[in-house]
């Protein structure tokens, strides 16, 4: 596409301290409506660098959570997590706190009308290209708007997660993000994770040669509804794994448990909690210490 440029935003490397708190105040997750908790305790001395921030998140009650049946994994959905050669997560409501479109838009001043939109989405009710669209129509980021947006709200890591890649790497268990978020986003995401740019999936904002707002990459297949069970497909078969299981929130990852595709599918509702999707799902997860303790 003559003209046009993609951005390619350098990671920037998250300052840890382990006896010093930056974790925002706990919160009960959401049945289909979108969480917003604010970070605190940014640090003064280093406003640059990058913080991964996590939630601690406590368990729906039971009134919300009691009809999901899914919620104990069989033995052999077991066999399949504790075996699995790769584990493919989607990353808005699910290794992050946030959707990353919705709070992009927020900072750009759409937050509502877009997070409606997202909502629609994540249930399956429009076709994603088309809710993906429309969203980004709603603000037209520039390039400038992303880079501020990413020095100035970094990501807010899900808490549990970290440790969870740490446990499936230590058992050499190939580990992906796949997303129909944008790459320029979820790049300081992989940093912090430890996850190599190749193993991200993801979508790409496209931008004029002054930076303005020129719209997204169509060609990746994560751009379009059935987009995220087409990369796990590819991953799958290009690395000839045996068995792959995909991690996610909503209705675009529930979409890639199909032949060929992901053998499992773990609805993580430790954000959000889409009964659509979860009632669907092979194993439903409130928490991601219940996927490490299984792993044992």
């Amino acid at each position: 596409m003559e003209g046009l440029i993609t951005a390619r935003i350098n990671p920037v490397r998250p300052y840890c301290r382990r006896h010093q708190s930056y974790f925002v105040s706990s919160y009960t997750p959401q049945v289909a409506k979108r969480v917003i908790a604010t970070p605190i305790g940014m640090m003064k001395k280093h406003p640059k660098l990058l913080h991964s921030v996590a939630a601690s998140v406590q368990p729906l009650e039971n009134s919300e959570a009691g009809c999901l049946d899914n919620t104990l994994p069989s033995k052999d959905m077991l066999k399949v997590w504790r075996n699995a050669d790769a584990v493919c997560f989607d990353v808005d409501s699910t290794v992050c706190l946030d959707e990353g479109i919705d709070e992009l838009a927020e900072f750009c001043g759409a937050g509502k009308a877009v997070a409606e939109w997202t909502a629609r989405a994540m249930g399956g009710s429009v076709p994603f290209e088309e809710a993906l669209a429309a969203r980004l129509s709603l603000f037209n980021p520039s390039l400038s708007q992303v880079h501020e947006f990413l020095q100035k709200q970094p990501p807010r890591i899900s808490p549990g997660i970290d440790e969870l890649i740490k446990k499936l790497k230590a058992k050499s268990t190939a580990v992906y993000l796949v997303s129909g978020g944008f790459r320029q986003m979820i790049n300081p995401v992989a940093s912090i994770l430890g996850i190599p740019p190749e193993n991200i999936f993801a979508n790409q904002l496209l931008f004029g040669n002054s930076g303005e707002f020129r719209g997204f990459d169509a060609n990746e297949p994560t751009s379009r509804s059935g987009g995220k069970a087409t990369a796990v497909e590819q991953i799958k078969k290009i690395h000839g794994y045996k068995s792959l299981v995909m991690v996610g929130d909503g209705a675009t990852d529930l979409e890639a448990r199909k032949p060929g595709g992901a053998d499992l599918f773990i609805c993580y509702a430790g954000v959000q909690l889409r009964d659509s999707v979860a009632s669907k799902a092979d194993w439903l997860v409130f928490r991601f210490t219940d996927l490490i303790s299984s792993l044992q």
